[in-house]
């Protein structure tokens, strides 16, 4: 299980999530109370084990700029999530080493994920901000679930359901592991890592915990996914 911890505005932090196993940085270049400077992430990247996955998080960014961020502070993937063309997120991946294409739950563009040439697919909520959890029948079949990413609402206490009831490659939190804006919890880090890899053992040998797989947890409103992209 690929687990991505998004929104890091520090080293610390950083580090933080690297020690308690997460495999990914997402760094926000959008605006948002966790939107990061290329200088502070070139600073941040240098300092993190080659393994980790640093990601690069951008929305309706011109496709010039994505890449010349991307590459100048040394990022391994670029994520877009915003209202890219398909042309475009062509275009990016083309000129950096991975992509990872988010559309909300249900959205019909999913359909054609292919076109965008991504090497992931990221299914975020129907409302990113809101802090409801997805129906996640709504991310059943609509694409291999072995490049799938999911997002949305996601918590300590809910990712194994996600986990158990899609079996995607990976999950992405940003709030969900927070104390405030911008700042991980480090109990949360903690919490959230360890459930997603218990659950992908459960997974693998074909028994998931009692209660886990249903996807009719409750929304966790201080779960918000996102901020920047409400409205």
């Amino acid at each position: 299980m690929f687990v991505k911890i998004c929104g890091i505005t520090s080293e610390a932090d950083a580090l933080l999530a690297v020690a308690f196993g997460a495999d990914a940085l997402g760094f926000i270049f959008a605006p948002s109370p966790r939107q990061v400077t290329p200088s502070v992430v070139a600073d941040i990247v240098k300092r993190l084990p080659r393994e980790v996955l640093t990601v690069g998080v951008f929305r309706d960014e011109s496709r010039q700029r994505t890449v010349e961020i991307a590459n100048s502070v040394g990022l391994g993937a670029v994520q877009l999530h915003g209202r890219e063309t398909p042309d475009d997120a062509r275009w990016v991946r083309e000129r950096v080493p991975c992509t990872i294409k988010a559309f909300a739950a249900g959205e019909a563009a999913i359909a054609r994920f292919d076109d965008f040439g991504a090497d992931f697919l990221m299914i975020d909520g129907s409302n990113p901000g809101s802090g409801a959890v997805f129906d996640w029948r709504l991310a059943e079949g609509v694409a291999d679930p072995t490049r799938m990413f999911v997002s949305g609402g996601l918590t300590p206490g809910n990712v194994a359901d996600a986990i158990t009831y899609l079996h995607p490659f990976g999950v992405d939190v940003s709030t969900g592991v927070e104390s405030s804006p911008g700042h991980k919890d480090p109990h949360k880090l903690r919490d959230f890592v360890a459930a997603a890899r218990r659950a992908a053992l459960a997974v693998a040998a074909g028994h998931p915990a009692p209660g886990e797989g249903r996807g009719d947890v409750e929304p966790d409103e201080d779960a918000a996914p996102y901020d920047w992209m409400k409205g």
